[in-house]
């Protein structure tokens, strides 16, 4: 499995996909915070915070991760190599893991650099430091865990089909559902019985609670029993082949 993750992640950046999701994700989200005036600009706001990044991001990643998982799986069955890597000595589980960690691994890689933000505003506050640490951190795990649902999601988008563009826009689809979609179903007043179970189903409930800077048990079993239920699918679809 590590050497399939090591591969994957050579082949993403030895192209330009991995350098180009870094890339426009760090571009969008320093042009917002620090240039472009605006409610989301930090020093027009005058408040050591990074809550417009935490904002920002899941917008973001809706379509930059999808980005990255399209070619996962779409390319191998476009290209027929999904049969000689179904070959060798890898069970179904390593080659889903492998694939996924690559995934996660480079939308991980690209959140980094926004460390910068963090010493940049607890440096500029007044007095230096008075920024709240652990909603800040709390934020990240937040973003870490959707970043990692999302990853799911766009890997199983991307095992049922051999056309990328249409595992990109399935992969959207999805997360936007799971972000944002259960919320706006439970303020409809149809759904107002079953509206507090559709708020939780959403990823949105949950990584707004992380945020706070309190990490819940409740938030993280919701988050790996997502993501865990993506992947089982994922190595169901890849198990089918051989039937």
């Amino acid at each position: 499995m590590l050497a399939l993750w090591k591969k994957e992640v050579m082949v993403f950046f030895s192209s330009i996909t991995g350098y180009l999701v870094a890339g426009v994700f760090l571009l969008m989200t320093g042009l917002f915070l620090w240039v472009i005036p605006g409610n989301l600009n930090i020093p027009f706001g005058g408040y050591a915070s990074l809550d417009s990044l935490f904002w920002l991001a899941p917008w973001l990643y809706l379509f930059l991760v999808p980005a990255v998982t399209m070619r996962l799986f779409a390319e191998e069955r476009k290209s027929g190599t999904i049969e000689l890597l179904l070959t060798k000595p890898l069970t179904d589980w390593h080659i889903v893991g492998g694939k996924y960690l690559a995934g996660l691994s480079l939308v991980i890689i690209s959140l980094l650099p926004t460390l910068i933000y963090f010493y940049s505003v607890d440096y500029l506050a007044q007095p230096q430091g008075n920024v709240d640490h652990g909603a800040i951190w709390g934020s990240y795990i937040g973003l870490v865990l959707l970043a990692a649902v999302y990853t799911s999601i766009g890997l199983f988008t991307s095992s049922v089909t051999d056309n990328q563009i249409v595992a990109f826009v399935l992969a959207v689809i999805v997360c936007f559902f799971f972000y944002n979609g259960f919320q706006a179903m439970a303020e409809i007043p149809y759904f107002r019985p079953v509206s507090s179970f559709l708020v939780y189903m959403g990823i949105d409930e949950h990584y707004q609670s992380i945020s706070r800077g309190v990490v819940d048990s409740r938030d993280v079993v919701y988050f790996a029993g997502v993501i865990a239920f993506f992947l089982v699918l994922t190595k169901t679809k890849l198990s089918s082949r051989k039937w």
